[in-house]
């Protein structure tokens, strides 16, 4: 379609050649507005900004790429294939991650506040944070350069509800409690299933707030505490992603660290398969939105706000990048598996290396197996090129002990025990479950393999 509406324009005299030109972009907007029309208003001032500057050029950008960069990983809205995109760009640039103490597992300690000491030291000083923790601004900056840019991701509270309620049924007690394992049932009365102070409590209530560092118990009916935290985030978080347009968000991810557009392609990762996951009923998102209030108004807050950036930086260019992106990553897909990747249960991925973990039997959480010849046909054939594919695919936990490896290797250092590492160790069976939490199953099973 471009390509035959600029042949008609070149060739069109120079009054049909404006007409045309507002006609093609009021059609490259009119999608965008009937879709998200209730979101934002188009004004003169936003399709002024244009294209013609950085996004002009997707693929080379005039200021030097921003290396530093703090990412709160949130759970269950898509901030694992974000964080897979870091980890690729941190290898690209020869960028130094933070990494998490062995004994906090592959998070940093969570669900206990962030701290500098749950850092690995042999990957200090970092320019990039990336893996799950409950946000300390204060600690962050600690372990974080000054011109560190802060990003994070949120989801819509229903959707995001149904997953989290699927995924941690057999570790969260208030979810446990359920005697038929159902969320209409849990959402019928969840007072009568939450307790507040119980393990991983965070995951059945308002789990954003919590993993932004603030109070998920707090009275939703206080608007001067939601306002005051939501101005908090706006002052710390350069950029607040939306899983629902992840695209679109990616669009300001690049423009904001002058980013090229490989650096931001993408599989998704860490999915349900069909089967793991549930339809809504009908009345059964408000009563979820109702029940999770606070996480509610974050993201209608950062819902509208992204959608102001959009439309400032320009819904065409907007248009016209994510068009870019998707045909970007198409080829990068028929690169390294000769189309769209088959998506398969951990037990028939052949490469162990490969699977995800499985939180439960009752959840099947889907992987990619890589193709022999896998062999992306870009910038870096060879080796270079079957390893960018490999990456792509590479689950959190594995690619997380992998980057340590790697960093400790180039840190020149040998692995020893660390005092906080004994702490742990050494430490009352409360402080245990609060630094490790859920993870010891996850343990337990990479023994076993």
């Amino acid at each position: 379609f471009m390509g035959v509406s600029s042949v008609l324009l070149f060739q069109a005299p120079d009054m049909s050649r404006k007409k045309l030109f507002l006609i093609l972009v009021a059609m490259s907007s009119v999608s965008l507005l009937l879709h998200h029309g209730s979101q934002f208003i188009w004004t003169m001032k936003a399709f002024k900004v244009g294209c013609s500057t950085q996004a002009s050029s997707a693929s080379k950008s005039t200021r030097p790429k921003h290396t530093s960069i703090a990412f709160l990983k949130t759970h269950k809205t898509a901030s694992t294939t974000v964080q897979n995109l870091l980890f690729r760009f941190a290898e690209r640039h020869n960028v130094t991650v933070a990494l998490p103490f062995p004994a906090c597992d592959h998070q940093f300690c969570y669900p206990r506040s962030f701290s500098s000491r749950f850092v690995h030291p042999y990957t200090v000083p970092p320019q990039i944070i990336t893996n799950h923790m409950r946000f300390n601004y204060s600690e962050v900056r600690r372990v974080m350069p000054n011109d560190t840019v802060y990003i994070t991701i949120l989801r819509e509270p229903a959707s995001m509800f149904e997953s989290l309620f699927s995924y941690y049924n057999q570790y969260c007690l208030s979810f446990k409690r359920v005697p038929n394992g159902s969320l209409e049932t849990f959402m019928n009365s969840p007072w009568r299933y939450y307790r507040a102070g119980d393990k991983d409590s965070m995951y059945a209530h308002n789990t954003l707030t919590y993993d932004l560092g603030g109070d998920k118990d707090h009275l939703a009916t206080d608007a001067a505490y939601m306002k005051a935290f939501i101005a908090e985030i706006e002052r710390i978080f350069s950029l607040v992603m939306i899983s629902e347009y992840f695209d679109e968000s990616l669009v300001l991810l690049r423009h904001l660290l002058s980013w090229d557009l490989e650096d931001v392609l993408y599989i998704k990762l860490n999915m349900r398969a069909p089967s793991s996951k549930r339809r809504l009923s009908k009345d059964l998102p408000v009563k979820i939105r109702n029940w999770n209030a606070l996480d509610t108004k974050l993201y209608d807050h950062f819902n509208a706000t992204l959608w102001r950036r959009l439309t400032e930086l320009g819904l065409s260019c907007v248009a016209k990048e994510v068009q870019m992106l998707r045909s970007a990553q198409d080829r990068l897909l028929r690169g390294c598996f000769g189309g769209i990747p088959q998506l398969r249960p951990a037990a028939q991925i052949k490469n162990k290396e490969l699977r995800p973990w499985q939180p439960s039997s009752k959840v099947n959480i889907v992987g990619y197996d890589l193709p022999l010849n896998a062999s992306y046909l870009g910038k870096e054939p060879g080796i270079k090129s079957h390893d960018l594919c490999l990456k792509l695919i590479l689950p959190e936990v594995q690619y997380s002990q992998l980057l340590l490896q790697s960093q400790t290797l180039r840190a020149g250092a040998v692995h020893k025990p660390h005092p906080f590492q004994r702490s742990l160790r050494d430490s009352p069976p409360l402080m245990r479950y609060q630094s490790d939490t859920r993870e010891s199953p996850r343990i337990a099973q990479k023994k076993a393999m």
